[in-house]
């Protein structure tokens, strides 16, 4: 009888922390959490985390998703719309009730305190400085925070030349939650060189999860032949971790959102493939992907942890009367 050909062997590095963080597990629960209590349809303003798997799951559930407040038709107004994890600018609260709406923000805590960081600052008379990229949905939020023209973004070295404030000695930055930690101190260390009056924010602004996937991603990168991140072109971390592998060490790497973008031509002869995923991309896709290696490849996984997440953001009080159980997440969580 002819033996089956045998699969090349492939170690796995799979990183921990990845996936989801408590920002995002939040924002989740709470679209799940009103579609139990109030029924559907429950609106959403802007996709709930950058991840159409888990956006296409929350429909499935009931879930509307749109762009604009206006979007909802009169005969919903008293239906809940959500606001999503990126924060929003206080025009979008405010229009809400101007239209008698329900809503419920499911804004990521630490966004809310970066918020509350550049107000800070420009209570205290600073022009804020904000390191992010131009178009992200936190951005629109968090410059939303302040008066026309009280901010400034600042996405490169480039532009902290190019900076011209009226007062240099009355400025104070904050930053996006989701950028790479290592070109973020780049321009912090410009902007510094600069202004070296300038107020940093009482707290570091970016995450604990954007850190902790980047540092678990640069511990396995080095060495591995393919380098695979789970997660959205339009999700800011995600990308940053595609970033961070290749300058790690990884010899290619990809973002691939479901196992169907897996580049299998780039795997041919490899021999270590690291593997992670941003904070918005689900671990039902981590599981799916490493299940379409196994049917390559003769597998062997190798948990790499380079740090241990026990944070848990509670829901608003509205929904916490509402009991949560692990088949309601089993769409994004097998």
């Amino acid at each position: 009888m002819t033996q089956p050909p045998s699969k090349p062997p492939l170690t796995i590095r799979l990183c921990e922390p990845r996936g989801f963080c408590a920002g995002v597990d939040r924002a989740i629960q709470i679209v799940v959490l009103a579609l139990k209590k109030y029924g559907a349809p429950v609106y959403v303003r802007h996709e709930i985390v950058h991840n159409r798997y888990v956006v296409e799951g929350l429909q499935t559930l009931g879930a509307v998703f749109i762009e604009e407040l206006s979007e909802i038709p009169p005969e919903h107004r008293e239906c809940p719309v959500v606001f999503s994890a990126h924060g929003v600018p206080k025009s979008v609260p405010a229009d809400a009730r101007a239209r008698e709406l329900f809503f419920l923000d499911a804004t990521c805590p630490l966004v809310s305190k970066v918020h509350k960081q550049a107000m800070r600052h420009q209570r205290l008379g600073r022009h804020v400085v904000l390191v992010g990229h131009a178009g992200h949905p936190e951005v629109i939020g968090t410059m939303g925070q302040l008066p026309d023209g009280a901010a400034t973004l600042i996405e490169t070295e480039a532009d902290v030349a190019a900076f011209s404030p009226e007062d240099s000695e009355a400025l104070g930055f904050v930053t996006q939650t989701t950028l790479s930690v290592d070109d973020t101190a780049g321009i912090i260390r410009a902007l510094k060189a600069r202004f070296p009056a300038i107020q940093a924010p009482a707290a570091e602004s970016i995450c604990y999860a954007t850190t902790n996937r980047q540092d678990a991603v640069k511990e396995t990168a080095a060495g591995a032949d393919l380098f695979l991140v789970v997660g959205a072109p339009n999700s800011s971390n995600s990308r940053r971790l595609v970033e961070v592998a290749e300058r790690a060490g990884a010899r290619r790497s990809h973002l691939v959102q479901r196992a169907a973008d897996i580049p299998w031509d780039d795997t041919r002869g490899i021999s270590v493939l690291g593997l992670s995923a941003g904070a918005s991309a689900p671990e039902i896709i981590v599981n799916e992907i490493i299940e379409a290696f196994r049917g390559r490849f003769d597998v062997t996984v190798e948990l790499a942890v380079t740090a241990t997440e026990t944070e848990e953001f509670p829901v608003m009080r509205t929904l916490r009367d509402v009991a949560l159980t692990r088949a309601d997440m089993a769409f994004v969580n097998g």
